[in-house]
């Protein structure tokens, strides 16, 4: 930990407002209250999520001031989370994962007793965290905290402050009593021995993730009834600019990954990309037994891996698929096919159905369609803003760096196939019985669109080809071809991410 002097501590800075005299504190506490109840109807009616996060010295009194505050809100309209500390099983997910799973649905609150900053600074403290991961972590919060805002969620962060004396006299008072003895755990009693430390601590991280679009307020909570005062306050004005600036525009992000070079679909060759059913056999049989394998090893390894297909309508998709999940053990992967969004899944942000369906470390994902229905479909069908899907590369390429960042292996697959080959599929399920349910009407109607599906398309190989996760097209005018190619880049990324676990 850096030695407080080092930085300037958010803690040490911010204003203290005048604490107002009993009579003058009830009047405006009695205003504040229903000021609150009364933004129910408008934050409903807007479609706002509101995230409320308590962080806090502990016996500060987070737990007593939410209690004071709910009571103002409809019980239909909220729910509150307490993030304890991650789980053997959480631990096998991205770190973000388990707090993104919670995320509230437009129109309704969501208050967190602690969320992430409890879990990144007591890694810090035991040591479990190194300085590079702690400012990974600070990134990635950073990151997050802004693409939620960006995508219409209101964020609003305090933390309960406290000084040493009231949080050693609060600590004593309830051990004193056999039914709030429990309240008081071992990390209490260690903060309150290191108070200094902690506060430094506590400083350093505010300070590290206090941005414009999710600002920090420190809470004076000394005493509870000034605490939920401060706290309705600031949540009342978040509140009310939320709803004024709901509807604005978000500034377009500049990209800053680097990007791995594609051709344009109208460029790749299709002809001659043939295998005959000879060759097809035997290498898929032996590609398959090396995947079964390296399958194996990747559980062993506990390397997660995700294989994301896009592609035209009547590409192969499946049946590459279906290829490539007979090699697998049933017992560690999932095939994700993604349709338009449920209702819960369109209430949040777009990629919080991804978040949820990720697999846990050792095991496969394959997603049939993908997060990339944002720059596509939604793009092109009027689903989302123009502001919401030119935003959206910049937001795809912060998620994949996650997921690479966490150690996943991500594979991207466009299924490219010609405007005639798909018309001759499109035919032949048409008149076929047992394939009918392949057509719909919205495959026709998708198909009059091609040159409009291949200009997002190219666009969204050009901006979301990143090194750590580039694209692979497939060609698939041969389902053949694109099937072995598929299999060959799987097991090719599988090796080389074992390889480096080895040597790493």
């Amino acid at each position: 930990m850096e030695n407080k002097a080092e930085r300037i501590s958010l803690l040490d800075e911010y204003e203290r407002m005048g604490e107002p005299d009993e009579e003058a504190l009830r009047a405006e506490l009695k205003e504040e209250r229903a000021k609150l109840a009364g933004y129910q109807t408008r934050i409903k009616e807007a479609g706002l999520p509101v995230m409320v996060i308590l962080e806090g010295f502990g016996a500060a009194g987070k737990g007593s001031v939410l209690g004071r505050i709910i009571k103002n809100i409809d019980p239909r309209f909220f729910r509150v989370r307490t993030m304890d500390p991650p789980t053997k099983e959480e631990k096998r997910y991205p770190f973000l994962h388990r707090y993104l799973k919670d995320i509230p649905e437009a129109g309704k609150f969501t208050f967190f007793d602690n969320y992430w900053m409890a879990e990144v600074t007591e890694c810090l403290f035991s040591g479990n965290l190194s300085e590079e991961e702690y400012r990974k972590r600070v990134g990635s919060i950073n990151r997050t905290e802004r693409s939620l805002t960006d995508n219409g969620y209101l964020v609003m962060k305090f933390f309960f402050d406290i000084s040493e004396k009231e949080q050693h006299k609060r600590l004593k008072h309830l051990r004193e009593d056999r039914n709030t003895r429990w309240r008081v755990s071992k990390r209490d009693l260690h903060e309150n021995d290191n108070y200094e430390e902690y506060r430094a601590g506590y400083g350093r991280y505010l300070s590290d993730t206090n941005r414009s679009a999710a600002p920090w307020y420190v809470v004076e909570a000394g005493d509870r009834k000034w605490a939920e005062l401060q706290v309705l306050r600031f949540l009342n004005q978040g509140i009310e600019t939320a709803l004024k600036n709901h509807a604005m525009a978000v500034p377009i992000r500049q990209n800053v990954f680097p990007l791995k070079k594609i051709p344009l679909l109208q460029d790749i060759s299709l002809a001659d990309k043939t295998l005959t059913e000879e060759e097809y056999k035997e290498k898929l049989e032996k590609l398959q037994e090396e995947l079964a394998d390296l399958h194996n090893e990747i559980y062993r390894r506990k390397i997660p891996v995700i294989i994301a297909y896009e592609g035209w309508d009547a590409a192969g998709k499946g049946g590459n698929i279906k290829r490539v999940a007979a090699a697998l053990d049933p017992r560690g992967y999932e095939v994700h096919p993604i349709a338009s969004p449920e209702p819960h899944e369109k209430a949040r942000h777009y990629l919080w159905r991804f978040w949820t369906r990720l697999p846990k470390d050792g095991h496969i994902a394959i997603f049939d369609r993908t997060w990339y229905g944002r720059v596509m479909v939604e793009r092109l069908e009027g689903f989302c803003s123009e502001n919401d899907w030119q935003r959206a590369y910049n937001e795809i390429n912060e998620f994949e760096k996650e997921l690479t960042d966490w150690g996943a292996v991500v594979i991207k697959f466009w299924v490219q196939i010609d405007k005639d080959t798909q018309l001759t599929r499109f035919t032949e399920r048409q008149n076929t019985p047992e394939k009918q349910w392949k057509i719909t009407e919205e495959d026709w109607r998708n198909r009059e669109k091609w040159d409009q599906y291949e200009e997002a398309v190219n666009e969204m190989l050009q901006k979301t080809s990143t090194e750590t996760a580039p694209w692979v097209v497939l060609e698939s005018n041969d389902k053949k071809y694109a099937r072995i190619k598929a299999l060959e880049t799987i097991v090719e990324a599988l090796k080389k991410a074992c390889k480096e676990r080895e040597n790493g």
